[in-house]
């Protein structure tokens, strides 16, 4: 939660609907980024109504793997769910991809297929997923998804931080939880507020994928990884040296 005070209710009310209504007990932990606009207070009007409704507040901005990382710390339920506050997310997916993980999946992954954002976000994202599928080797469509459903042994064996929240699958998979299935999910437009993300989160995904490559690929054998980027060094180097030496 971030700054989304006028999305509180809302949310609350369909994640009752969505899992009252499916017959699932929950608790939700609503973690509170720093926010400037009066979210906390909703998120405590909020538990004084409903007590599965419980909250965690941030002094300062965090960001969303650290955010995710204290309600994976908090969560005791069988079943983990994440989804942002912004109403995006419709909580009404939730039991579809909790009876997948009742059928043996580790992971379950939303795919916004139709999605409600401008060109400046989509194009980029697109880019992004191409390659993390590409790097890692898994097969999702929408890797920030911020809808997604995991068995809890999964979010108590990852280490998110940094903007790791992205290649949670690629994590889990790392830790040997394999079955990881994707599900298309309506994408909502915005109804309160606006956007808390800027392009500059693409560059600090991209850095954070060369680390996770680097952790999952490399690690036991980190001069491959040294050594390809010498041996890259080395051809560049040649291949300029002999176009200057031929002009």
């Amino acid at each position: 939660v971030y700054n989304e005070a006028e999305s509180l209710p809302e949310l609350a009310q369909q994640i009752r609907a969505a899992l009252d209504g499916a017959g699932y007990s929950f608790e939700v932990w609503l973690i509170d980024d720093g926010s400037t606009d009066g979210s906390w207070e909703e998120i405590e009007a909020l538990h004084e109504v409903d007590a599965r409704f419980a909250g965690v507040r941030f002094r300062k901005n965090n960001g969303k793997s650290a955010a995710l990382a204290v309600g994976f710390e908090r969560a005791a339920g069988r079943y983990v769910c994440t989804l942002d506050a912004d109403l995006q997310d419709n909580p009404a997916e939730l039991p579809t991809m909790l009876k997948r993980l009742e059928g043996g999946a580790d992971l379950v992954s939303g795919w916004k297929q139709k999605r409600h954002a401008p060109i400046t976000k989509t194009i980029p994202s697109r880019f992004f997923n191409g390659v993390t599928r590409l790097v890692s080797g898994i097969k999702l469509h929408d890797f920030n998804c911020g809808l997604k459903a995991y068995r809890a042994e999964v979010v108590k064996a990852v280490r998110v931080y940094g903007e790791l929240h992205r290649y949670i699958p690629l994590l889990a998979k790392w830790e040997g939880y394999t079955r990881i299935e994707e599900q298309v999910v309506a994408h909502r437009k915005r109804k309160y507020g606006r956007t808390k993300f800027g392009l500059e989160r693409f560059v600090r995904g991209f850095l954070d994928l060369m680390t996770v490559a680097f952790l999952t690929r490399f690690m036991r054998r980190p001069m491959h990884f040294f050594g390809g980027l010498g041996t890259l060094a080395f051809v560049g180097g040649f291949l300029i040296s002999l176009y200057l030496t031929l002009q």
